[in-house]
């Protein structure tokens, strides 16, 4: 099956979050047609398939999540001219064919190979299935580095930014509007805040030449019980995003910070950021593979969590990055053929 074949493939298996379930047997079966180190390790709906060992060489770990967003689509998954339409087309399935298309070669590269497919990266950090699997699968904290094959269109993303979302809870007493002194207004007690925070202007860093911005959001807001009552609680969703110079806990303090004990704070998802290791060897080598360019990830991706265990990890994948969590998803075949060139080139230049 040719490569933009296996995309259209898998995009026409539907995968929403948390129904990744046939998507994932479905790769397990193709799977199972060809040439496996080992069995193939189960875990949810989540697999991680070793592919090549005894090489000698280093470990390398192709990584990409099953599950997409929930978009809308106006027609069935297809190709029209260079552009190949369905959900998950770029984020993350270009990256998913082309760890299948490395699995179904007659001949892959002398080293060792871990492909891992796991689902629920789209949601919650807590949810996330890759989780889990490094947690329990016997092999991944110990791989030389892993590839997580998010769209990058072929850029080679290092690192990434950590993410907090932190739930400001301002409180206040009901009243009848008419009479708003009987009460207190609890959207009202924000507008400090509020202000504060739009205020807030990005802090840069650099590690290893690379750029991040520490930057800090409201992008939810709720309160009110009727048009008429003076609301007792209003809550605001804010997101800060920072780079691998910050800890979680410095995140955390931040956002205390801005808020200025003028309300609650529940912290309710906290994703670590990630080094970007740009001096690496194997990840010198894959900038000198043709990447279209080395920059920093400003947004989070499952990299931390290689992070987080001490395992070089990167970002680089072939999908078109504006496409991502678009109605219409759409991503280009010649981006997806360069990018089966650049990491070819690249496993090839590692090879024991």
């Amino acid at each position: 099956m040719s490569l933009s074949d296996t995309l259209l493939w898998l995009c026409t298996i539907p995968s929403p979050i948390g129904e990744e379930a046939a998507l994932c047997t479905a790769v397990v079966d193709r799977l199972a047609q060809v040439r496996l180190a080992a069995p193939i390790r189960r875990y949810g709906d989540s697999i991680v398939v070793p592919l090549t060992r005894g090489s000698k060489g280093p470990h390398v770990a192709l990584v990409g999540h099953l599950d997409t967003v929930r978009t809308e689509h106006d027609g069935p998954a297809r190709i029209e001219g260079d552009k190949l339409y369905g959900a998950g087309s770029s984020d993350m399935k270009s990256g998913l064919a082309l760890m299948l298309e490395l699995a179904e070669r007659d001949v892959r590269p002398p080293l060792d190979l871990t492909l891992v497919f796991y689902a629920r990266e789209e949601g919650p950090f807590a949810e996330n299935e890759l989780g889990p699997v490094l947690a329990e699968d016997p092999e991944l904290k110990n791989v030389s580095i892993a590839m997580c094959l998010e769209p990058s269109d072929n850029r080679l993303q290092l690192g990434c930014a950590g993410s907090l979302h932190a739930t400001v809870r301002f409180m206040g007493r009901t009243a009848h509007s008419a009479r708003p002194w009987q009460g207190e207004n609890a959207i009202h007690k924000a507008a400090n805040f509020l202000a504060r925070l739009s205020h807030l202007e990005p802090i840069r860093s650099q590690i290893d030449g690379l750029e991040w911005s520490a930057v800090m959001s409201a992008t939810m807001a709720k309160g009110g019980r009727a048009r008429n009552i003076i609301p007792d609680v209003f809550e605001v969703n804010v997101n800060h995003r920072f780079g691998p110079d910050r800890t979680v806990e410095q995140a955390k303090a931040a956002v205390l910070a801005v808020v200025a004990g003028d309300a609650e704070v529940l912290f309710v998802d906290e994703a670590p950021p990630a080094l970007p290791f740009r001096k690496h060897p194997l990840v010198e080598a894959l900038a000198a593979s043709g990447v279209v360019a080395v920059e920093p990830k400003q947004a989070w991706t499952d990299v931390a969590r290689f992070s987080a265990l001490g395992v070089v990890a990167v970002n680089f994948g072939p999908g078109v990055n504006s496409q991502a969590h678009q109605r219409n998803e759409w991503t280009s075949l010649s981006s997806l053929a360069t990018g089966r060139d650049i990491l070819s080139r690249w496993l090839g230049s590692i090879s024991a």
